[in-house]
């Protein structure tokens, strides 16, 4: 992760901004960031792997996409040399304009709602968008190297790649863009307006809906602590109840071997200690 003055370097070169407050935004799996304000407007900056350039580039023509639409993103802020994106030595790095208001809490079962109907709509509004940049998803690499770091890790992730071929094979599920990590702090809500919307598209690859679904059912603590989260999506979102009940369970499991895997990858001991326990948790 860069440091705070390196990143104030790259975004007054790259972009022409000057932060005055910079706030580490809570941490997800696939991406890290920051809440920062510059000429009195407030921003989000995103850092990812580098290579998911071209998917990162596909999210933010996804939220342009959005305010098409009438769905509240944040919207990307180009370099001074007009790219989407800058490489920098940790991954590749962006901009975007936030939106006013303050991100939801996960725990809290109104915002559950909010969260689940967002989710849902802009499933729904990003059916038939088309960029370039959007790769299929990739399903965790049993055979990986570094799946030796603990004994158990292989198995559990060859045991959810295998359980998520087989649905695929046999269910038939609902495609579409998905955002890929979509917890509670990548939405926001404005007291002011009652108006939420969506911080950021992230690194937006194609796949099975309810793998979105499912990701931000880990982020609220599991099918007994998402209740509301899952009513609102449903009422929102193109994918029925039969197809998340038989579905939620399989790619739920794939969500937390996907954190298994990256945490090995990247040797962090808290985040493979949480998938462990929430594998070894699950029924079957």
């Amino acid at each position: 992760m860069p440091d705070d003055e390196f990143l104030r370097s790259i975004l007054r070169d790259q972009w022409h901004l000057v932060p005055s407050e910079m706030t580490e935004l809570p941490v997800a799996l696939m991406s890290c960031g920051w809440d920062f304000t510059a000429g009195g407007e407030r921003y989000v900056a995103r850092l990812t792997e580098a290579t998911d350039r071209q998917p990162v580039e596909a999210g933010l023509a996804a939220a342009h996409h959005l305010g098409g639409a009438r769905i509240d993103a944040g919207t990307p802020v180009r370099t001074l040399g007009g790219a989407l994106t800058v490489l920098v030595p940790q991954g590749v790095l962006a901009v975007l304009r936030r939106l006013p208001g303050r991100c939801l809490d996960g725990r809290d079962p109104v915002d559950q709602q909010w969260w689940g109907e967002r989710l849902g709509t802009v499933h729904r509004a990003l059916r038939g968008f088309r960029h370039t940049g959007l790769r299929p998803w990739q399903l965790p690499d049993p055979e990986a190297g570094h799946l030796d770091a603990e004994p158990w890790l292989r198995a559990a992730v060859a045991t959810a790649v295998t359980a998520t071929t087989r649905l695929t094979l046999i269910d038939r599920l609902t495609y579409g863009v998905l955002h890929g990590d979509p917890g509670p702090a990548v939405f926001a809500m404005d007291p002011a307006t009652g108006r939420s919307g969506l911080l950021h598209c992230g690194t937006s690859r194609t796949g099975p809906l309810v793998y979105d679904l499912a990701a931000a059912v880990a982020y609220a603590g599991g099918p007994d602590r998402a209740g509301e989260l899952l009513d609102g999506y449903l009422a929102a979102g193109p994918v029925g109840a039969d197809e998340a009940e038989a579905a939620l369970p399989v790619l739920l499991r794939l969500r937390w071997a996907v954190q298994a895997d990256r945490a090995a990858r990247y040797d962090c001991p808290i985040g493979l200690g949480m998938a462990r326990q929430a594998l070894e948790s699950m029924p079957g």
